[in-house]
């Protein structure tokens, strides 16, 4: 007669992983922040303060208001920054503000671009 022996119940926990957390950053995998561009109205003594009001609201998206206090910058100190963000934004605008058309606001209308130029912000 054979007596069977119980064998032990082993219970064996799972290991609990977690993962690690990166400390450093590797900026080989990281995209690289172009620095953002101005678009800069120049003054000039033929076109209108409604025109550069006009542009500034309608390329830039400006209110009114701000608009007008740009344009105010414009005429006494020579130029201002407009708008600023992306290379290929800005080349756009610049090239809006070129393309807007005569100033009709002036007495004898003005038919050459507003002066306007990109360059990059300072870091």
């Amino acid at each position: 007669m054979t007596t069977a022996v119980e064998e032990p119940v082993v219970t064996t926990e799972e290991p609990v992983v977690t993962p690690k957390e990166r400390t450093r950053t590797d900026s080989r995998n990281k995209p690289k922040r172009q620095p953002p561009y101005a678009v800069i109205v120049h003054n000039d003594e033929e076109h209108t303060f409604l025109y550069v009001i006009d542009i500034l609201m309608k390329v830039c998206g400006h209110p009114k208001e701000k608009a007008f206090v740009l344009t105010n910058q414009v005429h006494h100190a020579g130029k201002a920054v407009v708008w600023s963000g992306a290379l290929e934004v800005a080349e756009l605008k610049r090239d809006q503000i070129r393309g807007f058309g005569p100033d009709f606001y002036a007495e004898k209308t003005v038919r050459f671009p507003l002066g306007v130029t990109i360059e990059p912000m300072p870091e």
